[in-house]
């Protein structure tokens, strides 16, 4: 399974909570957001993280603080082209197992 696999797991199974994908893969210059979606009027940044097994931490550890800090700036970006900025948190969606099929969903994983 790859990194793209494991994001339409993810997409699935967010928009099977009432998620709305709003997208996919935000570039910028300061780093890459997974997923930004809509939870009611909050918008949600979501990093994927995919791992077969819990050597080296999981998924979990695998979000060190330099990748929170890219993320933040990242956000920023995208909230820079916004109109108003709404109700934001980070979520981490872990995805184990052979095929991703052990999904936790951390919502504010961590924030500013």
């Amino acid at each position: 399974m790859n990194g793209s696999d494991a994001e339409q797991i993810a997409v699935s199974y967010l928009q099977r909570q009432h998620l709305l994908l709003i997208a996919q893969n935000y570039r910028c210059r300061f780093g890459e957001i997974d997923l930004i979606m809509r939870d009611g009027s909050t918008l949600v940044f979501i990093e994927v993280r995919m791992r077969a097994n819990e050597m080296f931490g999981g998924a979990a550890a695998s979000i060190t603080p330099a990748k929170q800090a890219k993320l933040l700036r990242t956000a920023r970006h995208y909230l820079s082209g916004l109109n108003s900025e709404p109700p934001c948190r980070f979520d981490a969606l872990l995805l184990s197992g052979a095929n991703g099929q052990e999904i936790t969903w951390i919502k504010n994983a961590f924030g500013e």
